[in-house]
């Protein structure tokens, strides 16, 4: 049985040995200038020491480029590929074709996954852009599991579902919340997400709690609960699913850390071990809820429910 790539999200240089040594197969990096919400900030020397490391214990770098790229950043790209291409990267993540096109240009033997996060909802689009030169496509996590299964039946490429962590609601390229306390006549200094200063919007008639925070792509509004099917993995593994990611985003090292542990722990038993599996389920979600912010329920997204727009 084919055993799914774990693939992680850091926040810092520092967690790549340690996610390494927690069982990660690969992991996801970049900077906020060129990716979208990441869980932490890795400048070009970062970049190419985290490469270093990462190969070091056998893990694959992954580098998110999907921002959703205006014309002023599109100089920019060139060079930035070319040196992700030259750190040794073994993936670029992209949703904007003019990555794509870029790629082609300057670093035609890097490989390209697809990632909008909210488009690849059908195997038809996915099997397109693998076409067009990608080797895996990331799913929107509004689809449920019948959904998923049928994609991977019929895709030509690979396919990676987020199996844990919170979700992306809403983006908008505008200030949202900046153009907010400028009209009560206050200023608000723009930084990257920080678990010190987050901001939420609360819906009181379903007691929910979303995370907010703006960056230079943008404001971004964040699912209330996490993503966890630690439980409910054997559809996925049975159906040959090629990549789980974590996402770390607005998390700590050690959250994530841990997370790895608990399911490089679950992966392995259940394709080695299925009876074993069954018996731990309820430990290993114990686990979990154990160190779980206690503002972040968890759920199980939309994997057993349809998707309400």
């Amino acid at each position: 049985m084919k055993k799914p790539e774990l693939l992680v999200t850091p926040t810092c240089i520092q967690d790549i040995e340690l996610l390494a040594q927690a069982g990660a197969d690969a992991v996801l990096i970049g900077e906020e200038r060129f990716g979208l919400r990441l869980a932490g900030e890795f400048k070009k020397d970062d970049l190419k020491k985290a490469i270093e490391i990462s190969h070091q214990h056998q893990m694959k770098v992954y580098v998110a480029v999907n921002a959703i790229f205006h014309n002023d950043k599109i100089d920019e790209l060139k060079d930035y590929i070319q040196f992700v291409n030259e750190s040794g990267a073994d993936a670029i993540v992209f949703g904007d074709p003019a990555v794509l096109m870029t790629v082609r240009e300057v670093a035609p033997n890097m490989k390209l996954h697809w990632s909008t996060e909210t488009t690849a909802t059908n195997w038809y689009t996915c099997n397109y852009w693998g076409r067009k030169g990608a080797k895996r496509a990331v799913l929107a996590r509004e689809l449920n599991m019948d959904e998923i299964v049928e994609i991977k039946e019929n895709a030509e490429v690979e396919i990676e579902v987020q199996v844990h962590g919170m979700t992306a609601m809403f983006q908008s390229r505008r200030p949202l919340i900046g153009n907010y306390f400028e009209f009560q006549g206050k200023k608000m200094e723009i930084k990257n997400s920080t678990k010190e200063e987050m901001l939420f919007l609360h819906d009181k008639e379903r007691d929910n709690k979303y995370p907010i925070f703006e960056d230079s792509n943008g404001t971004h509004i964040m699912s209330p609960g996490d993503i966890c099917i630690i439980d409910d993995l054997e559809e996925l593994i049975d159906a040959e699913i090629d990549s789980f990611k974590i996402d770390g985003i607005l998390k700590s090292s050690d959250y994530i850390i841990q997370m790895t542990k608990l399911y490089r722990k679950a992966i392995d038993l259940c394709i080695e071990d299925r009876d074993q599996y069954e018996d731990l389920k309820e430990q290993l979600v114990a686990e979990i809820k154990a160190i779980q912010p206690v503002n972040r329920p968890l759920d199980t997204g939309f994997f057993y429910k349809e998707t309400v727009y």
